[in-house]
């Protein structure tokens, strides 16, 4: 058996029973939620000055409008039954594929967004999650017929891989969402069993073509050099680094307030999106932003344990992907602001302004919410000696919870 996840085929199913969801993980991301909309109103005033001709609110209204329609995403997704994904699979490659070359349509090279009017799209993000949920598909199909490891039948998925990677790195310019994409698919790679040698080499060759991506672009080459020494110039090149590195510093131990943020004045880039954790440290200091990791750490082992008890294969893996994605962005975005790595540019999840980030993240933990209706346990373990000749079975015996539940069938799934 696969030490990673357990290799269930189709036919070798356990009794997949629906029951109550996990509703520990919708509450958690609604708690992120609020957080982010309680900084972006305080910081709202502080951003529509720098703005032009908008009201005090219009920065927190766009973002509670984004939450409404990314809790209806939440729920929407959370109906989608794991085979109806499967059928959709050319769709959204080519769906991901179209619309990330349309951002040179719309805005030409190094352009990430489509703007459509007064609405901004962001590709990179719906690219993740398609990414998820057709490369979860695919590798259950894959180990099912043994060709987990055979070369020709990752071909297509290769070919697809590459020209979104393309897109993404070179076209769009966005080395940290292809970092955090590379990560997704390794990931789901190695839960799936994928042969731990071959792991490495793929890795080996993705860190060389990064380290070429760096030193290829001047822009990117200043941002090592200025995480290198962050406070070498401070006026200059490391300007976003120093005013991060100072909006957390100034928050102390309890933060200086709601209304007292001096960093959102403009002084700190992009306080709104990147730099937001920045920005909530200084407001609610060492104890806040502890506070705030122990909710991300709420919900990724909510994810974990569901992954973990999810009845199938593709469910793992999808699961699996949404964990990374979370756990790997949010990692980035805070460990930049703490001078820990050099500056990405990736949104903290739930936090961070912007729509599109938002309501793609609620979509893909609908996708587990999903998930969590169909979660197995194993029966607990009897602190009793067994006698010889009893019946019982341990092995092969299921449970979640003593709640009234019914049997689905595998395609309710």
């Amino acid at each position: 058996m696969n030490p990673r996840l357990a290799r269930h085929t189709p036919n070798q199913l356990p009794v997949a029973r629906k029951h109550r969801p996990d509703y520990g993980l919708f509450i958690t991301a609604s708690i992120l939620l609020a957080v982010g909309l309680i900084v972006m109103y305080a910081i709202s005033p502080a951003l529509a000055a720098q703005g032009g001709d908008v009201s005090d609110t219009y920065f927190v209204v766009r973002q509670l409008i984004a939450v409404v329609i990314g809790i209806g995403a939440f729920f929407i997704f959370s109906k989608i039954s794991v085979e109806n994904w499967s059928k959709w699979h050319k769709a959204l490659i080519i769906s991901a594929i179209v619309l990330s070359l349309g951002t040179i349509v719309t805005g030409g090279l190094a352009n990430r967004w489509i703007q459509l009017g007064a609405f901004s799209f962001q590709t990179v993000e719906y690219v993740k999650l398609v990414v998820i949920i057709v490369f979860a598909g695919y590798l259950s199909q894959v180990i099912d017929k043994g060709k987990l490891t055979d070369i020709h039948a990752w071909r297509v998925p290769m070919i697809i891989a590459s020209v979104l990677a393309l897109i993404v790195v070179i076209i769009q310019r966005d080395l940290g969402s292809a970092a955090v994409l590379f990560t997704i698919t390794l990931a789901m790679l190695y839960m799936a069993g994928f042969p731990l040698a071959k792991l490495t080499i793929a890795i080996t060759i993705i860190a060389i073509l990064g380290v070429l991506a760096v030193v290829s672009t001047p822009y990117r080459r200043d941002r090592v050099l200025t995480f290198l020494q962050p406070t070498a110039d401070c006026s200059d090149a490391g300007y976003h680094s120093c005013q991060a590195l100072i909006a957390v510093g100034s928050g102390g131990v309890m933060g200086v307030g709601l209304g007292r943020s001096i960093q959102a004045y403009g002084y700190l880039p992009e306080a709104e999106n990147d730099s937001i954790f920045a920005i909530y440290a200084e407001k609610f200091g060492f104890i806040g932003s502890v506070a705030l990791l122990g909710l991300y750490g709420s919900l990724l082992l909510r994810i974990l344990t569901i992954m973990q008890r999810a009845p199938n294969r593709t469910m793992q893996l999808m699961s699996a992907g949404v964990f990374t994605w979370f756990a790997v962005q949010g990692t980035i975005n805070i460990a930049a602001m703490l001078g820990l790595i050099p500056l990405k540019g990736i949104t903290l999840p739930f936090i961070s302004y912007g729509g599109t980030s938002l309501i793609f993240s609620m979509a893909a933990l609908g996708i587990v919410f999903h998930i969590s209706k169909y979660t197995l346990m194993r029966k607990a373990t009897l602190a009793l000696p067994k006698q010889e000749g009893d019946a019982r079975e341990d092995n092969h015996h299921w449970r979640r919870d003593s709640r009234p539940r019914y049997t689905v069938t595998r395609r309710s799934l």
